[in-house]
């Protein structure tokens, strides 16, 4: 592989950049940013795939997980989401805690990871949720409960006039096993007070995660790329979750989300090409070389796109899923029923040239294939 790079590239600064992954040694912002502009995707791919590899050999992790969606009512008005609504408004819905609960009693045994996700609703604090976590966890007590983003946590938080470290206490205490990653879109201030002004600021999201990690909760990462930012951005958000990851080691994957343009203000903004998906995922696991896991999250990015991403540093699919999101399937992705079999899961990632690996959610194995 480093002769494949060092006979087809021509840049210095790209052989230095090579040199310096294959050596283990970390590359900088600037660096980042001359990976984005200049390098090929044989040549991303070249080198996120030796660090994959290096990492976690040929074994692409899934797991068995269901989505709950409390409600899409949301005090949040975000410019890219298609997903929000107001109160009353056509579209809505506001699951009950009963109908919740309804739902996790018909799931199937071997269900390891329960993901609760919704907007921020603006009757519904602190207890409704603890409620809620208790309940869920005394049903199925061998599942993980995945649950809440940073912006739901602080809003519970706050409007239940609690400290941060009190509040994550409470969750942890009813059933918070993990957080999952999203509300971090992009953490640049002033194009975060373009695209999603109302949601809390990027300090406020990492300073809840660090709070969440020493904690013992483990959290997942993300960016929303592909709208209005660019690669100098797209780095910046990416050495910042490095930093934080440097002082508390809690981050267990990251996700790229792709921004989709239908049925939301920013919809006269084009997606990108394939060609910088491939670029996102693949500076990502070069430059974040503390993190784990990189994930594709394949109702996002479609089957297709998911199993490709394999050659260009991710190691994880995400889940099952069976149908139980609607956050992409509202914004135009190309799965309206996102859901895969185990087998269906085996057979993409083997087709891939890689080895299937059913996971928990804090990565111990399950099955082998």
């Amino acid at each position: 592989m480093q002769d494949f790079i060092t006979r087809h590239t021509s840049s210095k600064e790209l052989k230095t950049i090579a040199g310096n992954v294959f050596s283990g040694q970390r590359i900088s912002c600037e660096e980042g940013i001359l990976l984005f502009e200049k390098a090929d995707i044989g040549f991303l791919g070249c080198l996120a795939d030796y660090i994959c590899e290096k990492q976690n050999g040929k074994q692409v992790f899934f797991n068995k997980n269901i989505h709950i969606e409390p409600t899409n009512i949301c005090i949040n008005k975000c410019r890219f989401c298609s997903y929000s609504r107001e109160k009353g408004q056509n579209g809505g819905w506001e699951m009950s805690e009963k109908e919740m609960l309804e739902k996790v009693k018909t799931l199937p045994g071997d269900i390891t990871e329960i993901h609760i996700v919704g907007g921020i609703h603006p009757d519904r604090k602190m207890d409704f949720y603890t409620s809620l976590l208790s309940k869920v966890k005394a049903l199925k007590p061998h599942a993980c409960i995945k649950a809440f983003t940073a912006p739901e946590i602080d809003y519970m938080i706050v409007h239940s006039n609690m400290s941060l470290q009190e509040g994550i206490a409470e969750l942890k205490k009813s059933g918070l096993e993990m957080v999952p990653g999203g509300g971090a879109e992009i953490f640049d201030e002033s194009l975060r007070a373009e695209i999603c002004p109302e949601k809390i600021n990027a300090q406020r999201w990492l300073e809840i995660h660090e709070m969440l990690h020493k904690n013992g909760i483990q959290t997942n990462a993300t960016i929303l790329y592909g709208h209005k930012e660019t690669y100098a951005q797209r780095i910046d958000h990416l050495n910042r979750l490095r930093l934080l990851q440097d002082k508390t080691s809690g981050f267990n994957a990251f996700i790229p989300l792709k921004f989709k343009n239908q049925n939301n203000p920013m919809q006269h903004i084009k997606e990108v090409s394939i060609i910088e998906d491939i670029k996102m995922y693949a500076v990502a696991r070069i430059f974040l070389d503390n993190v784990p896991h990189i994930k594709a999250y394949w109702p996002a990015v479609g089957k297709e796109f998911a199993q490709l991403s394999l050659s260009f540093g991710v190691d994880d699919l995400d889940g099952t899923i069976n149908n139980s999101t609607k956050i992409y399937s509202m914004a135009g992705a190309k799965d309206t029923d996102p859901s895969m079999t185990e087998e269906e899961m085996r057979e993409l990632i083997i087709q891939a040239g890689k080895e299937p690996v059913q996971r928990d959610s804090y990565y111990k194995i399950i099955k082998r294939y």
